[in-house]
């Protein structure tokens, strides 16, 4: 009997302990299995899953440098993926599948039946710099505030330090492109192609990021107008990219890095250890992904927020420059800068008082870089009922969070261009100028009063 490899959610050749351990056995088949149906229930972004679609492309004609034939399998959901990865063995006369673990709960289960099922499923984790379940307070449990964590994360990078599995050598001749069959998906798919594949991110992309910009990124990563984020979301969520290895590189070319938190990366590296934060609290809160509030008091809460609200949220159609820009920056391009999640998710929970749910599914639905611990816990945090949320209290101004982080209306103009006429001076809140100075427009009245909002949304969760 032989082994196969089970291509999951690790499209990347480097730092993937599954595929070397092929490559060791001398496995000639991979298998990826695509479930339409399972991404329609998970909200799968069409955007998403064409740069999956690529990136599978891409990994095929990798996979062949090394002797291994790339199958592109078709399922409905899990259960039918147990099915089909089940028959495909018996045919091939395989007993063991190796794999990459998967974070969320379906996906455990799915595994925990396949396991049962007769074959030998070997896991190894890759998905998260630190193993989930190694970083615990000293009782033993997982931390519940992320200041502890990340120190007693930092601790343990520096007592054990990062490891990542070596890279294969792949063969010396090139891949026969017209031999092997694109891969297609019956699903939904939007154009992804400004988005360079993953090779190009690491050998050109992330090394200028690196230089020109990783010491400013603290002071510039919160303007929407500014490239100064790294853009590597999108790439952690379809497994493209280790996030291993982007801690080790990071950490071979800055060492003081995890020891000084005022040091100029550190707030980039903060964000990897946010993004593992999140997948432990996955680890040990596996309800989390069937919509429980992290905070239970929360559970039976009756958000009052209107379909309507909901709906000119979504559009972009809500009175407010900032929130409806990234509205549109999100429905335009797939993605949506980290600073204004935080404005437009605040803005939905409390201004409106919609049901955090609602807009978890709406980002999922839209983000290339849709992934549910983040996208949960950013969800969570700002509506309050998280791990670690911010005070109830807390609520976003969009005006003043627009003149601060977009203080010439820069990014507004870019995505509202109803607003292209108006000054600076009052581009982040319009209406009174428009009307006053009969400024052609047809951008629309506000749909709530900022502090009538705030009032409701104090008196709404101070009731639980």
């Amino acid at each position: 009997m032989s082994s196969i490899l089970w291509i999951r959610r690790d499209l990347r050749i480097h730092d993937n302990p599954a595929l070397s351990e092929a490559i060791a056995q001398g496995v000639n088949i991979a298998v990826f299995i695509s479930t339409p149906k399972q991404w329609q229930q998970h909200d799968l972004a069409p955007i998403k899953a064409d740069f999956m679609r690529r990136h599978l492309d891409r990994l095929a004609l990798q996979l062949d440098a090394f002797g291994i034939e790339f199958i592109h399998l078709s399922a409905t959901d899990f259960a039918h993926q147990q099915q089909v990865l089940l028959q495909f063995c018996q045919a091939k006369g395989c007993d063991t599948v190796l794999a990459n673990t998967e974070p969320e709960d379906d996906e455990v289960v799915r595994d925990r039946h396949i396991a049962q099922s007769g074959l030998h499923l070997k896991l190894w984790q890759c998905d998260t710099i630190l193993p989930p379940g190694s970083v615990l307070n000293k009782q033993g449990d997982m931390f519940k505030v992320f200041t502890p964590f990340k120190n007693a994360w930092l601790k343990r990078v520096q007592q054990v330090g990062i490891e990542c599995v070596p890279s294969p050598a792949a063969s010396t001749v090139l891949p026969n492109d017209a031999s092997i069959a694109p891969v297609t998906f019956d699903y939904p798919q939007l154009d992804s192609s400004t988005w360079p594949c993953s090779d190009t991110v690491m050998a050109e992309v992330l090394p200028r990021f690196w230089q020109y910009k990783l010491l400013n990124y603290a002071a510039t990563r919160d303007f929407p107008s500014i490239k100064g984020t790294s853009g590597i979301s999108p790439y952690l969520a379809i497994g493209a990219i280790s996030p291993r290895w982007l801690a080790l590189q990071l950490i071979q070319a800055q060492p003081e890095v995890i020891y000084d938190q005022q040091h100029g990366a550190f707030t980039w590296l903060n964000e990897l250890i946010w993004r593992d934060f999140y997948r432990h609290l996955l680890f040990h809160f596996p309800n989390l992904v069937k919509g429980d509030n992290f905070q239970t008091k929360y559970q039976l809460a009756q958000w009052p927020g209107s379909d309507e609200a909901f709906n000119a949220w979504a559009q972009g159609r809500t009175g407010y420059p900032i929130v409806d820009a990234a509205m549109r920056q999100l429905l335009h391009t797939g993605w949506m800068h980290n600073r204004l999640r935080m404005v437009v998710a605040s803005f939905l929970t409390k201004h409106l008082l919609v049901d955090w749910h609602k807009g978890e599914r709406f980002f999922m639905q839209h983000l290339i870089d849709g992934d549910f611990s983040a996208n949960n816990g950013g969800w969570q945090w700002a509506a309050s009922t998280g791990c670690d949320a911010q005070p109830y209290f807390r609520i976003f101004n969009p005006i003043t969070q627009s003149q601060k982080f977009d203080p010439q209306g820069e990014f507004i103009r870019k995505y509202l261009p109803e607003l292209k006429n108006v000054p600076d001076k009052y581009i982040h809140f319009p209406h009174e100028y428009i009307e006053k100075n009969g400024v052609v427009s047809d951008y629309w009245q506000p749909i709530v009063e900022h502090k009538q909002a705030r009032l409701r949304a104090l008196a709404f969760y101070k009731s639980y």
